[in-house]
């Protein structure tokens, strides 16, 4: 790249960057007012109960939302995540009951599956790379290639995951503290995945020339190709981290259900979408961020559980829902025109 190229992308960044933090942060406050409105509204929200279960709710999507932000900021997208999710719960449920070697420990069971999502993802890239596939097109096949397949492999049937190492972990709470209706919370464990997940992509959006050159490639892919980037490595990089995502997701939902089944996670590939729209992410590519979506899942987690907790009818969660993505699109389409 040159030196203008480098000064002006550098430049860029730093308002983006601007932007992005106060768009976190204002999210967050939203997050807040709806949290107290619900304490207020309800004498069951505010409990260390239903905040844990909040927390646990929220968790599986928000690691999608982020994952599926990868592939958004380059100008494509994934319809797969939920299948993939539901996939891997099945993989992983098969090869714990199958009590063959390594494959059968937890850690060769986890290891192979998270394989899998892996060879997904290349996948997904290969056809939107080298067969020029639109990304819609090519997550959508596989959508219902993959619920197929499972269940072909599965003749439809549950499997049962009989391994108390593994089912415990979504059980699992760490760093306990009283909290305010006198009973004691600690934060679960598949909440603090969605940190351990997070905070290694978030560094490399942020610190590392790879997230630059996602974005750029989002922006406009011909400006990246003539300032050198390899903008076909940057959109497997994208797809492999949204299956690797998806996959994760697939393992907890198994370790928290107790049982695999290729069916399950079915819909989440929209929440996933609608959490990082919501969360600032541009349909357009280009724009995005780890924080956002994993904010805007747990606006969406927060509403669904406080329609719950207030018997409000639950279709009105999908008209909210979808309300939000077209307000949410409409904006960005008007700040981009005013670019």
């Amino acid at each position: 790249m040159t030196d203008q190229t480098i000064q002006t992308m550098s430049q860029a960044e730093r308002r983006s960057h601007r932007l992005n933090v106060l768009f976190g942060l204002t999210l967050l406050a939203l997050l807040v007012v709806i949290w107290l409105a619900l304490s207020f509204a309800t004498t069951t929200f505010w409990t260390s109960n239903n905040i844990a279960n909040l927390l646990r709710q929220g968790a599986m999507i928000a690691i999608l939302a982020i994952g599926e932000t990868f592939t958004i900021i380059t100008g494509g997208i994934d319809l797969s995540v939920g299948a993939v999710a539901g996939f891997i719960s099945m993989t992983v449920a098969l090869l714990l009951a199958n009590h063959v070697g390594f494959a059968s420990s937890v850690a060769g069971a986890v290891a192979i599956s998270l394989a899998i999502g892996v060879l997904i993802g290349l996948f997904h890239a290969f056809g939107v790379t080298q067969m020029g596939l639109p990304p819609f097109i090519m997550t959508l096949a596989t959508m219902y290639a993959l619920r197929g397949i499972g269940f072909l492999i599965t003749n439809g049937a549950t499997i049962s995951v009989d391994n108390d190492a593994f089912t415990g972990f979504s059980r699992a709470s760490f760093l306990g503290f009283p909290w305010t209706d006198g009973t004691w919370f600690a934060m679960p464990a598949l909440f603090w995945m969605v940190l351990v997940v997070a905070a290694p992509l978030y560094i490399l959006l942020t610190k590392y020339p790879w997230g630059r050159y996602l974005l750029v490639i989002g922006s406009n892919k011909e400006a990246a190709l003539l300032s050198g980037v390899n903008v076909t490595a940057m959109i497997y990089l994208a797809y492999i981290i949204s299956a690797f995502c998806a996959a994760i997701v697939g393992i907890l939902l198994a370790m928290r259900i107790g049982i695999g089944n290729p069916g399950q996670a079915d819909g989440w590939e929209l929440q996933a979408i609608a959490s990082s729209v919501i969360g600032g992410t541009s349909l357009f590519g280009g724009v995005g961020t780890v924080p956002g979506p994993l904010i805007g899942s747990f606006i969406l987690t927060t509403f669904n559980n406080g329609a719950n907790l207030l018997n409000l009818n639950p279709f009105w969660q999908r008209i909210v829902t979808g309300a939000l993505i077209i307000i949410v699109v409409y904006f960005d389409t008007l700040r981009r025109r005013r670019r």
